[in-house]
């Protein structure tokens, strides 16, 4: 999609894209173009679905503002939340994408939400053209896929319940007042009572 006459917020959305992309390696003007061409904005009401269990997803996100959560949902029906998307994020049903298959992964929003939406296929065509978006490729998914994997498998095996809240104090303090209580309960693996008795231990929910 050519991107012509973009109001003031979409050159700000496009320009908050960018610099987060940037953090991971820079991109020449060339790509960067041909990048936006394969995008575009959308904002979507609270509790909206940018992916269902079970669709064939055939794009990822940026997020400006919002907050997403990824979930899976196991044969009771019971949801279990395994990681929430905020700003400059980049949320995906990675493997339905990669594998061009039914997504054992939903996205959702828990809060109205403006993101960009980037189509996978395009992505993926100008991954073989552009170098630097390789090292961008390379980078983000070192740091936000393999590492980040590892440490929550980790911290799933090893810590108590009372651990993993104090531990996603630590790493999401600014999240705590806008996840309801029952999802970081879903993402932490315990029920809402569990988690509510817990948090009796920190009158204040601030990284200790």
């Amino acid at each position: 999609m050519k991107k012509t006459q973009l109001t003031i917020k979409e050159q700000h959305i496009y320009q908050a894209l960018r610099q987060t992309m940037e953090k991971y390696a820079p991109l020449s003007e060339q790509t960067w173009q041909a990048f936006t061409t394969i995008t575009r904005i959308k904002k979507f009401a609270k509790a909206s679905a940018l992916v269902r269990l079970g669709e064939i997803p055939t794009s990822y996100h940026y997020i400006y503002q919002g907050l997403v959560r990824g979930f899976t949902c196991n044969d009771k029906g019971v949801q279990y939340n395994k990681k929430f998307f905020s700003e400059g994020m980049f949320p995906g049903a990675m493997t339905a994408l990669l594998t061009n298959s039914p997504s054992i992964l939903a996205l959702e929003t828990i809060e109205e939400t403006e993101l960009v939406e980037i189509n996978f296929n395009g992505f993926r065509h100008l991954l073989l053209e552009k170098d630097d978006l390789k090292l961008f490729q390379i980078h983000y998914l070192e740091q936000n896929w393999l590492l980040d994997k590892d440490q929550r498998e980790i911290e799933i095996v090893q810590q108590d319940a009372t651990m993993r809240y104090r531990q996603f104090l630590q790493q999401h303090p600014e999240l705590i007042e806008r996840i309801p209580q029952y999802h970081i309960a879903s993402h932490l693996g315990i029920t809402p009572t569990q988690l509510s008795r817990i948090r009796k231990n920190f009158p204040i929910d601030q990284p200790m």
